[in-house]
């Protein structure tokens, strides 16, 4: 597959892998999904914005340069902004991939760092010693300004231009407090959300402060994700119950919708609403019991994204689907191509058999 390397979230050619629970597999325009939907479903959204979260600056002790990139927060309440968790990079940027980009300093905790127009202190080393706990001096609104003047989107090396805080926003972005964008939502526009509604679809969303996707180490990414704040508004709980008494499916747009809706009910399989911090790791022996399909985007093996898909199609199905992508040159990571995958468990062959039948030799079914 090819990386999207353009910031295009609703690109004109954008594409959607269908796999049904069975594992068979058609290709689709990204701007049919409306149709794939039925009446009944409800569709569930991450409205969490983005924070500016890469913070170029200077390790005190030793004069060297560094890039923290922030990762991990308690709560995504707008006070609790004095302490985060961050992954550590030398100097350089996002130009140069993660996995070639120069080691920071030796870190040790009581260290401080300038970050702009930002200082923080170094609270713990967490177990690696690039991921770190941070307090920043100031008050929070200074903190938030910091923020806002110094810090740019995290990125990665295949985009090759810098990003705008403004192209990591979805149309429904409301808190920032995502540290890399809840991309799945880039599906999403006013437009898709009324025809959803057509179908006789519902919408809703949550919160969920979305991480970072890599580090370029395999040790310090067998750790993600990280522990992640979210907050199920009252009205999405009770949709959620209402879907399920019905038998309507629950379709999340996005791989933190999952998680939060399924740490949400580890305990007795009940949504509630309000916030918490999902500590479930999703992954193949994680059994699903909210979420009956997912709208992601195209993952490669060996990220927390591709096992979490795990959870929903068994390893043969997700084979055939990666084989498939890889045969119609799908676009990969946030800016790329689709995947409305089923919960293997969920019937969703069946509930979508006419709409897939419907695009059986159509101009809306791609081949290609």
């Amino acid at each position: 597959m090819i990386p999207a390397n353009v910031a295009v979230q609703r690109p004109v050619d954008a594409r959607l892998l269908v796999v049904d629970a069975a594992g068979c597999v058609t290709h689709h325009r990204r701007a049919d999904f409306p149709s794939l939907v039925a009446s009944g479903d409800l569709v569930i959204a991450n409205d969490a914005a983005t924070l500016p979260a890469s913070l170029s600056g200077i390790h005190e002790a030793t004069s060297c340069p560094i890039e923290l990139r922030l990762a991990g927060r308690r709560s995504i309440l707008a006070r609790d902004v004095r302490r985060f968790i961050a992954v550590a990079f030398g100097g350089g940027d996002f130009r140069t991939p993660t996995e070639q980009r120069s080691l920071p300093p030796t870190i040790r905790p009581g260290d401080a760092l300038q970050l702009g127009p930002l200082r923080a202190r170094v609270r713990n080393v967490l177990g690696h010693p690039r991921l770190i706990e941070i307090d920043f001096d100031g008050s929070v609104e200074g903190i938030w300004e910091g923020l806002a003047r110094h810090g740019c989107p995290i990125q990665y090396a295949y985009l090759g231009q810098p990003l705008a805080i403004w192209d990591t926003w979805t149309r429904i972005a409301s808190l920032p407090v995502a540290f890399e964008a809840p991309s799945a939502g880039f599906i999403l526009d006013w437009r898709v959300i009324a025809a959803l509604r057509a179908r006789g679809a519902t919408f809703a969303t949550i919160t969920h402060a979305a991480g970072i996707s890599s580090t370029g180490d395999p040790h310090l990414d067998a750790l993600l994700p990280l522990d992640e704040p979210y907050d199920i508004p009252t009205s999405t709980a009770a949709l959620i119950d209402a879907t399920r008494r019905r038998d309507g499916r629950i379709i999340a747009i996005g791989t933190t919708v999952v998680r939060a809706l399924e740490d949400a009910a580890a305990r007795d399989g009940c949504v509630r609403s309000g916030p918490a911090v999902a500590t479930l790791r999703v992954g193949p022996l994680t059994p699903l019991r909210i979420v009956d399909a997912l709208v992601t985007g195209q993952h490669e093996p060996g990220t927390s994204h591709f096992e979490l898909l795990r959870a929903f199609l068994d390893d043969e199905a997700l084979g055939h689907a990666a084989r498939e992508a890889e045969a119609y040159a799908y676009r990969t990571h946030e800016f790329g191509d689709s995947l409305f995958g089923a919960n293997r468990n969920a019937k969703f062959k069946m509930q979508n058999a006419k709409a897939l039948e419907s695009f059986e030799g159509s101009p809306g079914s791609l081949a290609s």
